[in-house]
């Protein structure tokens, strides 16, 4: 067994080690100390592994941190610790989890980052996050508050710089050979060298942060494959049995039973790191160069990582994926099957809740307006506000005095001085903003209170700081659905709203228009003697509207009734025992919440001294508010956890604090997970400083429900508060589990106390109806009293929803005829009726049937030591959907100094923590640059905002790891391939299985023509030289659109002889010798071609190297050129020269080069006699192209095949003397040298020729020469088009106006040999629709190797039609014909009508059986024009015979037919074709050798690079391919760098929604690094080829885990 110690340790030294565990866990030594130790004792027990000196070892991969129960150690440096997030159980918990998993460590792949991103946020960039904007630092609750951007946040313990200072490549390669030897103990290989050779390399610039690990590769392969399975039985001994065999990743495998392997992969050193052999390589070097044995190429970086990647997901993931049936068409998505292990809630029904009565006291006003004139005239010297300075000097009191009659002061000039008198602005009931700083809390109070005695409903809302604040425009719809038109103010905050130049305040965005109206006293009118304000009993009237930020970011108003506001207010006061004219400091933001509810509502009515402490202040002195207390022997204080733990960071300068006054401790956030730390270490600080332990209260409330339970003040020594340790795990399955078997994931809870007196409350289910919870389930906390909100202002669905809830019981009865209203919170009602709240129902996110609660998860990722690199307080967590399942997505602020290396780390241990504490896999862990995340006005994360960024990618992160891999366990089942039906099956006459056998044919070649008697190209040639000797058969056209040379029949007859006697004299060439034509696409490649026929050689057409880019394009060259075996090269007299420039001899070996002869300069004589061909079926010219997989093939066409081929064409187009065909070609291959050199000479219409390279000059050429010689006919190429539409997109009204006129085209016909680029044709007919082009003239043609033109759209017969098929049906290889815009639907254009004298049959390409229509299958042809073979060196006949000449299995089993390598099907349509019979479309789907096989599916990649390229405007261009079964996908970025790491998300949803796929690898590359060929094909094998050999130079590469 891999998981026993090898050597039985003696008892006595076990003794020992328990010793020193309980030490460490007791907190008297420090990890290093118990590191140290530990080694010692074992250390004489196993010798240590070759290569490594154990305590180093160790020490190396533990992070040092002070035992977290050593309180008061921890103290001195807790500058760098927030404690409001930590719970020590949590982080020892953390710690452990990490320690668990460093055991069994991967090497996880770093990113790969070009150096101008690195350095993008350096030091001077940097400034703190900062929250001047407002008083708090609290966000929408969700516990995303600041860590403030002051001295508090960064390290007190000092330590944090070694591994940082070096550069982050140097260190990064350092901490992956770490990483590996930390795993490599077992082995038997010796790893030291490697790090220090690996680590001495600076990498060459490319991609900075990379590596060269090839070294340490090797020993990583074995390491890993039986790694993992150790620590595996250790981590899951208690559920073995669900463990399926892991999912095995890659393509080969590994003898993992033996340790010391050493067989696998044989590693050659690289001779240095940027030796001579590594920069001949050509740009795109050939993969052979680079592979070894099993197909694993070795000397470079990236195959290394794409190793480790490989190595990291062969570990099985956590759920085992089920068997579960796949219907024939939906591949349904894996739904989460329940645990039969879970737990499962036992408890009986819960009861509701009763809260105590609420007495009602005598004295109690009958309304707050009532209880403001009591005071305000019975004691006006009372004090009741007290406003502090930033340097904590009181600012201003006001007294109860001031306040009554600036209230009414207000009131009167609302009603009476806005508007006219007719038309008053504001009547009783309309709502007004209240629009207040957070340092004012005079003027709101005012204001407030005014309003109320107005009766007009007051909606305070944060100061909108510019004009498009994150969540300002959410507020102005609130504020435009609530009607305001009028926005309260004071002075020093109106003049410091943004003005325009005029000195007007600009509307906001998103709000409606408002008068602006400054409350200051100083402005406004004396109400006459004789008005008073109406003063009645609280009623069913609206009181006032509090602002709510949803999830989502939208902004709801809840309402809260007069009557609910009073009985809040009796409800505080007597759960709070307030009295008369008691002291109490406030923190909180008094405009909302809990703020507002004790320091401006209860407070007046209990005529109490309010001392608010602005968030300004705190910022400067952290203490403030525990000075102001002691100060003025305050009674009650309202704090939020954050202000606990910024006074116990600023404590130590405190001598002379006293607590003892204070009886209440008001902890608003006291549900949130982490605020019991908070509390206790408070606590255990100012213990001595006179605070008693029962003075904490924690809270909690919620913007619908108010306050919904509180922790009473008690006298000293009665029972102590609730605790619960609770088991995360029973938490994400909605259960509460006291006990857990793994002490690690545990959440510790303290109670909010009990109900609230005069409220009931009960715990129902979050989903579905609301039922009541067992006792031991967790449900959101619903509660019934008069004191909560009554509706969603203006929503009436979902206040029903919220606000009128009839929780049921098991039997479906309501519990009370009276409505509840939903709390948001999650909790459950403990012992003695104890509320405990677990979370919020907005932070609850449901990955795989379990709950998670985000701000667990903030917490489990603050844990993680050590917090140097990011800030606390800016983390982001949220779920997004993707493939039908809650995605989790942490984003976190990196602070300016961390390097690459350290924050890759603490990302990928904050994955592991989260991981073993949740039992849930992080979708995307995102660090963005500090200070970016979008705030909210009090300088939280605006999670909503943040979430939106992150989905349109704009977000702009410096640091993504993404994990699909691990977390996305629901991906359809990998296909198993069925038995194909073989030839056992039933044929009956043309039906196979049931359907027509898929085949074709284009219509017979018909009778013979004048010029259809010659055999041979020559002879029409010299025949046409005779009888129309000066009819025009070429004329080429140059950039500026005349004509640059032209070619009558008889001119292009005497100059072949010319070049025939020059090949006879000067190259003394024989019959069927071949020769090499490099020539620029013109009249000097037809001549010389005709010159060869008539010399009896063979042509081959090649196309010339670039002169800009030679070293890439003449490699091409020469290898046609030594592949064709051409025994001379022509060529004109500036090619020549170039063939022989320094350049080239750099490139090439230039004395290899067969004789090359330049025919600029032609001899005068003519040959003696023209060579006369004999046998049809010899060889007329050899066509070479490379395919976009990258192979170099050429086919051999006999003289019968070109004129059969010629003929075919001739008669599908209608090809008469008297005609003009517009060619815009490459002349060197495929259909395009037919058209070019060939077919003007056999039918006689005139060629107007194009050379495509002209288009980058004038792309406006090629359609100005259709529209201006009146053609009919013409022929381009995708790059053609896509030029076109580019560049002419924005000028087709200036073309217009030039009078270019494309109404004459009835064909433009698109050569190819790829499917057909529907969006392109599309969009190409759109835009030039305007200059007459009939949309139903633009079609496609298709071509292959075995057989260059199958289909071609004619003259006559039916338009192309399209079709839309079931991407997911044509993964199984099958066809599934859909509706337009149905989901999963792809356009599918016919490749253009079968050619004359052409058949097809579709063919199942395994078994060689005959498919049905409508059936996926490979297209084979069989045609006179077929070419006979392909022209290879070393002659593979098999591949030949197989490609060449291929039969059926069963059926038809004489005709012999070329497989084209192509996928396609026939559907018969519903139209006809000119001989009356319906029509067969073939549509072509891809090329077989192009499709990959991915989880037992084909996939084309053109469907998953289209889906790619729609995810973000900055891609322009898109490659995918496949290595050991990862997919990579390379994306071009037209943008800035920065919006690099934005698209690695996006592009791995999008794959996953759209293709069921999981991305291992994102590049992200400049524009046109993606190779195209002369066709506009993508060359994604050389891609792939570049890649591997790290010659990209990518800006960003991301390996997905």
């Amino acid at each position: 067994m891999a998981d026993r110690d090898p050597v039985p340790l003696p008892a006595e030294v076990r003794a020992k080690l328990a010793e020193l565990e309980l030490e460490l866990s007791e907190g008297d030594i420090t990890q290093k100390g118990y590191e140290k130790k530990r080694s010692k004792l074992i250390g004489a027990f196993f010798p240590p592994a070759p290569g490594m000196d154990p305590p180093m070892g160790q020490e190396r991969r533990t992070p040092v941190t002070p035992s977290s129960s050593s309180r008061y150690h921890r103290r001195r440096s807790s500058g760098s610790r927030d404690e409001r997030y930590r719970s020590d159980v949590h982080t020892e918990a953390v710690q452990a989890a990490l320690a668990k998993h460093k055991e069994r460590k991967m090497a996880v792949p770093m990113p790969s980052k070009r150096r101008s991103l690195v350095v993008q946020t350096s030091m001077d960039a940097y400034t703190p996050p900062d929250t001047s904007s407002g008083s708090e630092g609290e966000g929408q609750g969700d516990g995303d508050e600041e860590g403030g951007g002051d001295g508090e946040e960064e390290d007190g313990g000092g330590g944090g710089g070694t591994s940082s200072s070096r550069e982050g490549s140097i260190s990064m390669d350092h901490w992956i050979s770490r990483a590996i030897h930390g795993t490599s103990s077992t082995t038997t290989t010796t790893s030291s060298t490697a790090s220090s050779s690996s680590s001495s390399t600076r990498s060459g610039g490319s991609g900075a942060a990379g590596g060269r690990l090839a070294d340490v590769l090797a020993q990583h392969v074995h390491i890993s494959a039986h790694h993992h399975l150790r620590h595996h039985h250790r981590h899951h001994h208690h559920k073995t049995e669900n463990h399926s065999a892991p999912p095995d990743v890659t393509g080969y495998t590994n003898n993992t039973a033996n340790a010391t392997t050493t067989d696998g992969i044989q590693v050659e050193r690289a001779p240095g790191a940027g030796t001579a052999a590594q920069r001949q390589a050509p740009k795109y070097g050939n993969a052979e160069l680079m592979e070894t044995g099993d197909g694993v190429p070795v000397s470079s970086r990236v195959s290394a990582k794409i190793q480790q990647l490989v190595n990291t997901l062969k570990r099985p993931k956590r759920p085992p994926l089920r068997e579960f049936f796949v219907d024939d068409f939906e591949e349904l998505l894996e739904v989460q099957q329940p645990d039969p292990n879970q737990p499962k809630a036992e408890g009986a029904q819960m009861v509701a809740m009763q809260g105590e009565q609420l007495g009602v006291v005598t004295n109690w006003p009958p309304s707050l307006e009532a209880a403001l004139q009591r005071w305000g005239t019975i004691s006006p010297k009372a004090p009741c506000l007290t406003t502090m300075d930033t340097n904590g000097k009181p600012l201003y009191v006001l007294t109860y005095g001031k306040l009554w009659s600036r209230s009414v002061k207000v009131a009167y000039n609302l009603l009476h001085k806005l508007g006219t008198k007719q038309e008053p602005l504001v009547r009783p009931g309309d709502r007004v903003a209240l629009v207040f700083p957070n340092n004012d809390p005079a003027a709101f109070m005012t204001a407030f209170y005014g309003c109320l005695l107005a009766e007009v409903v007051p909606v305070p809302i944060e100061v909108p700081l510019t004009k498009k604040d994150a969540g300002s425009q959410q507020i102005g719809f609130l504020l435009g659905s609530c009607g305001v038109t009028v926005a309260l103010t004071s002075d020093a905050c109106h003049k410091g709203l943004p003005k325009s130049p005029t000195g007007e305040i600009p509307q906001f965005k998103g709000w409606p228009k408002v008068l602006w109206f400054v409350t200051e006293s100083k402005h406004l009118s004396k109400p006459p003697r004789d008005w008073f304000p109406h003063i009645k009993d609280a009623n069913q009237d609206t009181a006032y509207i509090e602002y709510k930020t949803c999830k989502d970011g939208s902004v709801l108003g809840v309402t809260v009734m007069r009557i609910a506001m009073l009985t809040h207010c009796q409800a505080l006061t007597q759960s709070c025992s307030y009295t008369e004219a008691e002291t109490i400091v406030n923190v909180l933001d008094f405009k909302k919440d809990v703020g507002l509810w004790h320091a401006v509502l209860t407070s007046v009515m209990n005529m109490m001294h309010v001392i608010s402490i602005p968030y300004a202040l705190m910022k400067v002195n952290p203490l403030s508010w525990i000075q102001k207390a002691c100060q003025y022997k305050a009674k009650v204080a309202c704090v939020k956890s954050r202000d606990m733990h910024w006074a116990l960071v600023a404590h130590r300068d405190q001598r002379d604090v006293n607590l003892s006054s204070l009886r209440m401790l008001v902890v608003a956030d006291g549900s949130n997970p982490w605020s019991i730390s908070s509390c206790d270490a408070f606590l255990n600080v100012f213990q001595s400083k006179g605070l008693k332990p029962e003075v904490i209260c924690p809270c909690a409330s919620s913007p619908e429900a108010l306050t919904v339970a509180i922790r009473r003040p008690v006298e000293e020594g009665s029972t102590p508060p609730g605790r619960g340790v609770l088991s995360m795990q029973g938490l994400s399955h909605g259960v509460i589990r006291v006990d857990s078997e793994e002490k690690l994931s545990v959440l510790t809870l303290q109670d909010v106390g009990s109900v609230m007196p005069g409220a009931m409350m009960c715990v129902v289910k979050p989903e579905g109806v609301p039922q009541l919870c067992k006792t031991d389930e967790i449900g959101e906390l619903c509660i019934c009293t008069v004191a909560t909100g009554t509706s969603y202002y203006g929503l009436s669905g979902m206040t029903k929803n919220t606000f009128e809830v009839f929780p049921t019981s098991n039997n479906g009865a309501p519990i009370s005829e009276f409505p509840f209203t939903r709390t948001g919170l999650l909790g459950f009602i403990g012992p003695a009726g104890l509320i405990f709240v677990a979370g919020k129902m907005d932070g609850l996110m449901v990955v795989g049937g379990r709950r998670h609660n985000a701000d667990d998860i903030v917490a489990t990722a603050l844990a993680v030591e050590p917090m140097k690199f990011v800030y606390r307080g800016r983390i982001a967590v949220f779920s997004i959907t993707v493939l039908h399942d809650e995605r989790i997505v942490v984003v976190a602020e990196q602070r300016p100094d961390s390097t690459e290396e350290d924050s890759f780390q603490w990302m990928s241990r904050v994955l592991q923590a989260i991981d073993s504490i949740h039992q849930v896999g992080v979708y995307c862990l995102a660090l963005v640059p500090s200070n970016t995340l979008p705030k909210t006005p009090l300088g939280g994360i605006h999670l909503s905002e943040t979430k939106q960024l992150f989905l349109e990618g704009s977000l702009h992160p410096c640091n993504v790891l993404m994990c699909p891999h691990t977390c996305v366990t629901n991906l359809p089942k990998p296909r198993q391939k069925q038995p194909e039906i073989g030839p056992a099956s039933v044929m009956v006459g043309n039906l196979v299985s049931g359907k027509r056998i898929a085949q074709a044919s284009g219509r017979d070649l018909g009778q013979i023509e004048d010029n259809d008697q010659f055999l041979f190209l020559s002879e029409v040639l010299q025949w046409r030289a005779q009888t129309t000797p000066d009819h025009v058969l070429y004329t080429l056209l140059n950039s500026r659109g005349t004509i640059a040379s032209s070619l009558t029949c008889v001119q292009l007859h005497k100059r072949a002889e010319k070049i025939a006697g020059m090949l006879a004299e000067r190259g003394h060439l024989q019959d069927g010798d071949h020769v090499a034509l490099v020539y620029p696409p013109g009249i000097d490649l037809i001549v010389a071609f005709y010159g060869c026929l008539y010399a009896g050689c063979v042509p081959i057409t090649v196309r010339p190297p670039h002169p800009q880019n030679i070293a890439t394009t003449l490699p091409t060259v020469k290898m046609i050129v030594e592949v064709s075996r051409s025994v001379c090269v022509m060529t004109t007299q500036l090619i020549c020269k170039l063939l022989r420039s320094k350049e080239a001899s750099a490139a090439v070996d230039v004395r290899t080069w067969p004789p090359v002869l330049d025919t600029d300069d032609l001899p005068k004589k003519k040959p003696p006699l023209l060579y006369k061909p004999s046998n049809p079926d010899t060889l007329a010219y050899l066509d070479f192209s490379v395919s976009t997989t990258g192979m170099l093939a050429g086919v051999k066409m006999s003289h019968t095949a070109t004129s059969a081929f010629c003929r075919s064409i001739k008669l599908q187009c209608e090809l008469y003397p008297s005609r003009e065909v517009a060619i815009c070609l490459d002349p060197y291959c495929g259909l395009g040298f037919v058209l070019w050199c060939l077919c003007s000479v056999y039918s006689g219409h005139q060629s107007i020729l194009i050379p495509p390279s002209e288009l980058e000059v004038n792309p406006a050429l090629w359609l100005s020469a259709v529209s201006q010689y009146k053609v009919r006919d013409t022929f381009c190429s995708y790059s053609v088009m896509e030029l076109c539409t580019k560049g002419l997109g924005l000028q087709t009204d200036s073309l217009k106006s030039r009078g270019l006129d494309l109404s004459r085209v009835r064909t433009c016909v698109v050569v190819a040999e790829e499917r057909p680029r529907t969006a392109l044709t599309q969009s190409f007919s759109k835009l030039f629709k305007d200059l007459g082009l009939h949309p139903r003239a633009v079609s496609t043609s298709f071509g292959c190797r075995v057989n260059l033109a199958i289909c071609l759209q004619g003259t006559s017969g039916p338009d192309p039609t399209t079709v839309y098929v079931d991407m997911r049906a044509l993964r199984h290889d099958r066809v599934r014909l859909v509706e337009r815009g149905s989901p999963h639907s792809l356009p599918l254009m016919e490749s253009g009508k079968i050619l004359p004298g052409v058949r097809i049959i579709i063919a199942n390409p395994e078994t060689k059986g005959p498919m049905g229509e409508s059936h996926l299958g490979e297209i084979w042809v069989h045609s006179s024009h077929n070419a006979s073979g392909y022209f290879t060196v070393y002659g593979d006949e098999a591949l030949q015979s197989d490609h060449f000449n291929s039969r059926l299995s069963f059926g038809d089993t004489q005709t012999i037919w070329a497989r084209t390598g192509y996928l396609g099907f026939l559907r018969r349509t519903e139209l006809t074709d000119a001989s009356g019979e319906r029509h067969d479309a073939l549509y072509v789907v891809g090329a077989l050798e192009e499709a990959m096989e991915l989880r037992g599916m084909r996939y084309h990649p053109i469907d998953i690079e289209t889906s790619v390229i729609r995810t973000h405007k900055s891609i322009t261009e898109c490659a995918v391919f496949t290595w050991t079964n990862l997919l990579v996908v390379v994306v071009e970025l037209d943008g800035s760098e920065q919006e690099a790491l934005d698209l690695v998300p996006l592009v791995t949803n999008v794959v996953l929604e759209e293709h069921y796929l999981i991305v291992g690898v994102v590049v992200v590359v400049d524009i046109g690094v993606i190779p195209i060929n002369s066709r506009g094909e993508k060359q994604r094998m050389h891609l792939r080829d570049g890649f591997l050999a790290d010659q990209l130079d990518p800006i960003y590469v991301a390996y997905n885990m």
